[in-house]
């Protein structure tokens, strides 16, 4: 039964939920064990499920990364602030370098550079892009925010119509609401970028923030775009190698951050990233807290989880 028990255990210290739920020893185990996978599994629309035997402490951080599936749920999770996701971002990032699972590790820092503006605009909006709670400026006469067809606007066709949803979509039946954020959120995020950092023509859309707070944010939102196109994120989009795709080794990850890292040491807020601070891809907490212009570090989430159910196993 030890060696048993110590197996398990060392599965819990890795991190591997799925394969210590298959496994395990008990209902409560494996409940809190399909918690901590929909976490490391980045689930954020099944964060906020019941789970009972998992601690309150655990379930509230879980809540404040969860992603709100009508558009009136309460509380906001991740449309009030995107900081507790992005901490588990990190968390995430880390744990997979760790495993050396790189394809779901890239996956993480992509999700995180398509939402990265939005993390830029939460001092200036007072939430995270909630769609219940645009700024009425965003749409005041002279904006071209969410008019489709407008050629004088910088925006994509498909950003002008992801835009044009986002100012109707609380009003939506959850069904509409959900379908947004599977589709559209992520290319709103995107145009809000566009809007303040790089627009050619602007408009009145961002009338709404003062100038110096909106050079501010511009700068913050640039690099944010730039992290988008980084050598990093692009493997993402890694082209097929023979009958499967190709996996990045860790080497080829780290020589993409270096040249990502170069490529974003254009500003003050860029240079953040070549900050050494001991993270599996050093300076991306540091960029990540410069563009949010809020403290971001790795959350202890999933460490937390896996503490639990160590302490579950050791009680057996």
């Amino acid at each position: 039964m030890d060696s048993t028990r110590d197996l398990f255990i060392a599965l819990a210290r890795r991190y591997a939920f799925a394969d210590l739920g298959a496994l395990a020893p008990s209902a409560e185990i494996a409940e809190v064990c399909e918690f901590g996978q929909r976490l490391l599994s980045l689930d954020a629309e099944d964060f906020a499920a019941e789970a009972r035997v998992v601690p309150a402490d655990l379930r509230r951080r879980a809540r404040a990364c969860h992603m709100p599936q009508t558009p009136r749920e309460q509380p906001r999770g991740a449309l009030e602030s995107l900081r507790p996701a992005y901490a588990l971002l990190l968390e995430v990032i880390a744990v997979r370098w760790h495993r050396r699972e790189l394809s779901p590790m890239i996956a993480a820092v992509h999700i995180a550079s398509e939402y990265l503006p939005l993390l830029a605009f939460e001092p200036q909006l007072g939430h995270a892009g909630d769609p219940a709670r645009w700024p009425e400026g965003l749409s005041a006469p002279g904006s071209r925010f969410g008019v489709i067809g407008d050629r004088e606007c910088d925006h994509t066709k498909s950003e002008q119509s992801a835009t044009n949803r986002t100012l109707r979509v609380s009003v939506e039946p959850a069904e509409g609401w959900r379908a947004y954020f599977d589709r559209l959120h992520s290319q709103v995020a995107g145009a809000m970028g566009v809007c303040v950092a790089t627009c050619r023509n602007p408009c009145a859309a961002m009338d709404w923030i003062e100038p110096e707070p909106r050079a501010d944010l511009q700068l913050r939102a640039r690099t944010a775009l730039a992290f988008a196109e980084t050598p990093l994120v692009r493997l993402r989009h890694a082209a097929p190698v023979g009958h499967g795709f190709g996996v990045p080794s860790p080497e080829e990850v780290l020589d993409a951050w270096e040249r990502s890292r170069a490529v974003l040491d254009k500003n003050t807020i860029g240079t953040s990233a070549l900050k050494e601070d001991g993270f599996p891809l050093p300076g991306l907490p540091a960029l990540f807290a410069a563009i949010a212009d809020a403290p971001i570090e790795p959350s202890t989430l999933l460490g937390g989880v896996s503490a639990h159910v160590v302490t579950l196993l050791e009680r057996l």
